[in-house]
């Protein structure tokens, strides 16, 4: 513990999302006081993530101890191109994992709360400003106290970033999700991904199993000349029949937003607050998958903070910094999409090595394999 009275806390986390979860857990680990106030009243209302947590999260993370019956295994992806030929993909032991994320959510909720974390749901953050005392420098938070640190986890429009004059997102994806309770698709252990530039101009279509039944999502890149929503009927109409998903099902739940896409925001941290997750644009620029890089890059964050209170690390902004992945290759494959998508490539080249190479590139990291 800090030995200082002079904080309350020894870090204020912005937002109960999976970095969020991440980083408080750390430093908790690390004997920190530490707060997580959630402006939600459940954790597990009115998301903005798919759920799917890639093979490396779900086996080198705490992530790995999430309960069987709240995950599905999916071994491999269904690529379609516009005229809906397709492609299949898998690599070698590597899954993903689908979720029935609402109560994943809560579980993490009440992980943090089982390690000593206190988290108060239904407060927002509402301002902060710089303190110092003889221990050092860090921040009041409104409704809170003094902290030593300050991390905003509270998405890609982060009110901490904001108030701290810190980098914001600045480029982003539209998607809107279905969800079908009790629904089965066809190829359940497959993930579905669909190429179109009609409808997902700058990104795709997808359809996924989970533990409680059938996500069916689209999204396109986000651009201020852009009007309209998704056109997820449209999509759904076209694909749904052969996905298993018949006419005149209606979605019992709907999610929608906007979704980081260009990579890690600068600056992300300054003098006793740091960014993580989606308030750091801590997201793949091509496949908009952020999870496991959240997650890695909120704990290492904690620990940061937890070595540095200890005596035993660099300030933790610096290895921020430094633990912000910088995604250069796929920055450039989004550059790519955002340019030259075109229809015809993916219907002539589908089944070709240079596109094959290019998916699994983004799928698997290169990992891909033939199917038998």
């Amino acid at each position: 513990m800090s030995s200082s009275d002079a904080w309350q806390w020894d870090l204020v986390v912005v937002g109960a999302s999976f970095a969020g979860a991440a980083c408080a857990l750390a430093a908790r680990r690390g004997g920190l006081r530490v707060c997580v106030i959630e402006r939600k009243r459940d954790p597990g209302l009115k998301l903005h993530t798919t759920g799917i947590l890639v093979k490396e999260a779900a086996e080198r993370t705490l992530l790995s101890e999430i309960p069987a019956v709240l995950v599905h295994r999916v071994e491999r992806v269904q690529l379609y191109a516009p005229s809906l030929r397709r492609l299949s993909l898998q690599a070698p032991d590597y899954y993903f994992l689908t979720t029935d994320t609402p109560n994943v959510m809560r579980w993490l909720t009440e992980r943090m709360r089982q390690a000593g974390v206190e988290v108060r749901l239904m407060q927002s953050f509402t301002d902060a400003a710089p303190v110092s005392s003889a221990s050092g420098a860090g921040w009041r938070v409104d409704g809170l106290g003094r902290t030593r640190w300050l991390v905003g986890a509270d998405g890609a429009k982060s009110r901490v970033a904001m108030r701290a004059g810190l980098g914001h997102v600045r480029d982003f994806l539209y998607g809107i999700e279905y969800e079908f309770a009790g629904a089965r698709l066809r190829e359940p252990d497959a993930l579905h991904c669909f190429i179109s530039k009609r409808y997902a101009p700058g990104y795709i279509g997808w359809a996924a199993q989970n533990p409680t039944g059938v996500q069916f999502g689209l999204a396109f890149r986000h651009r201020p000349m852009r009007t309209g929503l998704p056109d997820i009927d449209g999509l759904l109409a076209e694909v749904g029949e052969g996905l298993g998903l018949h006419g005149g099902l209606r979605p019992s739940a709907t999610r929608a937003g906007l979704i980081p896409c260009g990579g890690a925001v600068a600056p992300l941290s300054a003098p006793g607050v740091i960014l993580t997750g989606d308030a750091a644009g801590i997201v793949s620029p091509v496949t908009a998958g952020g999870i496991h890089s959240a997650w890695r890059h909120g704990w290492a964050v904690g620990e940061a903070v937890a070595a540095h209170v200890g005596g035993r690390g660099p300030p933790p902004e610096r290895a921020a910094i430094q633990a912000a992945p910088h995604f250069r290759s796929k920055r450039l494959l989004r550059w790519a999409f955002d340019r030259f998508q075109m229809d015809w490539p993916f219907d002539l080249l589908l089944h070709s090595a240079p596109l094959r190479w290019a998916a699994e590139q983004v799928y698997f990291h290169r990992r891909g394999n033939r199917p038998g």
